[in-house]
């Protein structure tokens, strides 16, 4: 270009751009901040759009030099290393992905099948032991499937594709065929992604930011990016017996694989932090003990790291940032990463499957680790950025539901596709039994709005494998309208913040009255009773991986999120979190027994609750993440569970009661109800199901709901559980009278009298440390019960 004209571009930035290149762009990822509205980046985002600024030619020069020479340096070593192609005969364009079978006249090899809707031409790149890359490409167009078998290519081969087609940005277009690109349905990746310049599609620092995205950068990003890998299907579920677990006997138990096992001193040290980690008895023993019937694994699907992570040192702990569908996440493999991965996830589910644990995965299906315009070149934005990706009518810039920069189009057929493939496929093929959807409403998305009817939704409800899953849905996203909660279809059950946040404010003093409390208690049948939905449509908790633990939720009252980089900014601010006195650790022996008290009435509170309890790993031993509230980013003793803290007496009594207490859900079906209570008697001469009590011993009156209380009494009648057992008996149980006292002073509490009970059996007082044995005190009916200020009693109704 001659000085002239460099003088002209630098004066129009776009026609610069144009001129490089053709024209393609996108905007600013939010990925720090996951509640980040549609196109909005938070401060810390370095990829935040900095708006217009002057270039000096010199810079636009150099960087142009730059990079057509590190091209002409790869081409070259390319030609010099690169032999004969192996043969590619027509193959099948089905199924897609890399598939190992025997081809005609019996010759073993792979087919390889790829949609790319708008596509020039496809090459499957294979790649040996030495990275040296062989290009073959597939000529074969069915229905925009391009496809190919080539003989003799076999499990354990490394692959990826290069796809051409225009560099267009300002429509959507941003084809590269210098990106290797990951392969949607690779069952398994080998290597790390870190991210250099060279795999951006654009030149990543082109000078003016503002238009940089539009900027094509032909450096070759191979040699810098994983690689699928062939796996051979040679594992089936014949011996496997999943646990096949009801709903609402249902007790969930969310964890990372990592953090789980990462400090575990009885598991060996190469297998920490692994699949194989999770399946060892060590691991399994803790969770049997406990009374959990299903582990939910943080996202198990191949992640990548996101840029501003890795440039502070940083990388994605969650897994919520994912690139491949059908991968187990390599990282977590103790064994191997060219294949082994995926039969050591197989070997981890039939553990606990053996134990009687079912596995859910946390999926996100709502975005991709490409993030926004501005995101790396890593797989569906080369292969057909607007086939895969909502864009806005302004087709340089992607659509934001989900704050971390994309949002997948799951109305087009093939994105459809792809993720209910992949359902299926761990299902089926991997064995888990039910899947937690990340955003949810995003899925649920038609063209703009949720909808309830939509694609994604009406596919899951009629397919003959996943509509058989436990269907967990994250019910909102970011974008407006988004708030779905008590609003998804039957077969799904949903997380309820509603019962998080009533829990946390009743214990913290914070309720004005107890309307949602008692809503909340009984299975929210404000939100969940229509359309033939039960309790269990209702996946109480009180805390999950994002936010404070249990532990921190009543030991900080403001978050403590330093250690992230973000200054403090990242994170919710709403915690609904009471500190008991002091910010964080603290020595006082009062403050401390508080904490502990406030513990067991939070787990008490939790597991006797109606609808399908949640706990996180670690919170039944007291885990602590300091105050971190956002703990993302911390691979490291932040965010890993702690063993050492069994050691400790007090933690294991918080572990003991957590036992007993999901024991006394398990052995009593009216702690665990199928359907919403009615309030009413089930027999003309019952009592009714579900009553409530005032602490004077009076059935609460209409106005008692609308007045602040600290003590609550709770009477579940086990005479006539709606329902029959499996062999058509009816269903009766004990009776409980569960009172629950927030104040900070003691009280008493008239127990009613007939015709509720002759006599009551104290079973379970929080207020105790020592929780080994029930208390076992008998007080008649018509008798006042002291209650220790800040505790839950259990009492069992005698007759």
């Amino acid at each position: 270009m001659s000085s002239a004209a460099e003088q002209e571009a630098v004066q129009d930035p776009e026609r610069e751009a144009a001129t490089a290149s053709d024209a393609v762009a996108g905007r600013g990822r939010a990925a720090s901040d996951p509640m980040a509205g549609p196109g909005q980046a938070t401060a810390s985002d370095p990829m935040a759009d900095p708006g217009p600024v002057t270039v000096e030619p010199e810079a636009v020069a150099a960087v142009r030099a730059e990079v057509a020479e590190a091209h002409r340096t790869e081409r070259a070593e390319a030609r010099r290393a690169a032999g004969g192609p192996p043969a590619v005969w027509p193959g099948a364009p089905m199924p897609l992905g890399a598939r190992f079978r025997v081809g005609p006249d019996g010759v073993a090899g792979t087919n390889f099948a790829l949609w790319a809707g708008g596509a020039e031409a496809v090459e499957v790149c294979l790649f040996d032991e030495r990275g040296v890359e062989t290009r073959c490409p597939l000529t074969e167009l069915t229905h925009e499937i391009w496809h190919g078998f080539l003989p003799g290519v076999r499990p354990g081969q490394r692959y990826g594709y290069r796809v051409h087609g225009r560099w267009d940005p300002w429509t959507g277009a941003r084809w590269n065929a210098a990106k290797l690109l990951l392969d949607p349905y690779a069952r398994a990746v080998d290597g790390d992604f870190t991210l250099p310049p060279e795999v951006y599609g654009h030149v990543r620092d082109w000078p003016d930011q503002h238009v940089a995205d539009t900027v094509r950068d032909d450096r070759d990003s191979a040699p810098h990016v994983p690689k699928g890998v062939v796996v051979h299907d040679d594992d089936d579920w014949v011996e496997d017996r999943r646990p096949k677990t009801p709903w609402a006997d249902s007790v969930i138990y969310e964890l990372h694989v990592r953090g789980f096992t990462r400090l575990h001193p009885d598991i060996p040290p190469e297998l920490r932090g692994t699949y194989a980690g999770l399946a060892h008895p060590a691991a399994i023993g803790h969770l049997t003990r406990l009374g959990v019937t299903a582990v939910e694994l943080l996202p198990v699907h191949q992640f990548a790291h996101e840029d501003h992570l890795l440039r502070r040192g940083l990388h994605n702990y969650w897994g919520y940032n994912s690139i491949g569908y059908f991968a187990p996440h390599a990282g977590y493999s103790a064994s191997g990463t060219t294949g082994q991965q995926v039969g050591e996830f197989k070997r981890m589910v039939r553990a606990l499957h053996d134990a009687g644990i079912e596995v859910i995965l946390d999926v996100v299906y709502n975005h991709t680790a490409e993030a926004g315009e501005r995101g790396p070149t890593l797989s569906l934005r080369g292969i057909d950025n607007r086939g895969y990706y909502r864009l806005q009518h302004d087709t340089r810039r992607y659509a934001d539901y989900t704050g971390c920069g994309n949002t997948l189009h799951v109305v087009q057929p093939q994105v459809l596709r792809l993720i209910t493939d992949s359902l299926r496929y761990w299902v089926t093929e991997m064995g888990v039994d039910g899947f937690r959807f990340d955003l949810a409403a995003a899925l649920a998305r038609s063209m703009h709005d949720v909808d309830m009817l939509s694609p994604f939704l009406a596919v899951i409800a009629q397919d003959p494998v996943l509509r058989r899953v436990k269907l967990i849905a994250e019910p909102w996203d970011v974008g407006n309208g988004g708030y779905q909660v008590g609003a998804f279809p039957p077969l799904w059950t949903e997380w309820n913040d509603h019962y998080r946040d009533a829990v946390r404010d009743f214990w913290r003093g914070a309720l004005p009255d107890v309307r949602d409390l008692g809503y909340r208690l009984t299975g929210s049948s404000d939100l969940y009773a229509w359309g033939g939905r039960r309790p269990y449509a209702s996946v109480n908790f009180v805390t999950a991986h994002d936010g404070f633990t249990l532990r921190d939720l009543v030991s900080y009252e403001h978050k403590h999120n330093e250690a992230n980089g973000e200054d403090n900014r990242d994170g919710t601010h709403d915690n609904r979190s009471w500190n008991c006195g002091a910010e964080g650790e603290s020595d006082d022996p009062d403050v401390n027994a508080l904490r502990r008290r406030q513990l067991r009435n939070l787990l008490t509170t939790l597991l006797l609750s109606t609808g399908v309890p949640m706990l996180v790993a670690g919170d039944e031993m007291g885990r602590t993440q300091g105050g971190n509230n956002n703990a993302y980013c911390q691979d490291n003793a932040t965010g890993w569970l702690d063993w050492s803290l069994l050691e400790q007496p007090r933690w294991r009594e918080l572990t003991a009661l957590t036992a007993r207490v999901l024991t006394l859900r398990r052995t009593h079906p009216v702690l665990r109800r199928r359907a919403f209570f009615s309030g009413r008697a089930q027999a003309p001469d019952g009592l009714r199901d579900l009553a409530w009590f005032t602490r004077d011993g009076r059935e609460m009156a209409e106005a008692d709901w609308y007045a602040p209380a600290a003590t609550l009494g709770l009477y579940l009648s086990g005479r006539d559980i709606p329902g029959r057992d499996a062999r058509g008996e009816p269903v009766t149980d004990d009776s409980f009278l569960a009172v629950l006292h927030a104040g900070a002073e003691p009280t008493v509490f008239a127990l009613p009298g007939a015709p509720w009970a002759a006599a009551y059996e104290l079973v379970l007082d929080t207020s105790r440390e020592d929780q080994a044995e029930p208390p076992g005190t008998v007080l008649d009916g018509g008798t006042e019960l002291a209650v220790p200020a800040r505790s839950v009693l259990l009492l069992r109704v005698r007759e």
